[in-house]
């Protein structure tokens, strides 16, 4: 799940290149049991080699868990961030430039994180406003 930061500028593409250029622990384990299956019987892989990719294999695991835990506490940062901003000012930014100013009355929780309900100055109510397109107020 990605987080956003108040003020935030998103950069999917960038998101999408690592996901693109990483391996997971599912591919990892097939891609080890091949190399196992297929080995030559006469040359079969040295123990030194064997013992450092199950490290890695450890060390994938730990990352991956790392990983969770961090998305994790960056959810629960995101929701607390979003409920502190509960009657507050807060300016919305579209393409770098302040778009209208308002009070956050509501706050709701998504899957893809919190989103904010503003009342502008002029009384309209703006939903889905996510914490990336907002900066406090001055």
């Amino acid at each position: 799940m990605a987080v956003d930061a108040i003020g935030s500028v998103l950069n999917a593409q960038s998101t999408e290149t690592s996901k693109q250029n990483s391996i997971d622990q599912e591919s990892f384990i097939k891609l080890f049991l091949s190399q196992l299956q297929f080995q030559d019987p006469l040359e079969p892989v040295d123990n030194r080699e064997f013992l450092a990719q199950l490290a890695q294999f450890s060390n994938l695991e730990q990352v991956r868990q790392t990983t969770a835990n961090t998305e994790g506490l960056l959810v629960m940062q995101s929701s607390s961030q979003a409920l502190s901003l509960l009657g507050k000012t807060v300016s919305l930014v579209g393409d770098g430039t302040v778009i209208d100013t308002g009070a956050v009355i509501a706050v709701g929780f998504t899957n893809s994180g919190p989103e904010l309900s503003v009342q502008t100055t002029s009384g309209q109510v703006l939903s889905n406003v996510r914490l990336s397109q907002i900066t406090l107020a001055k």
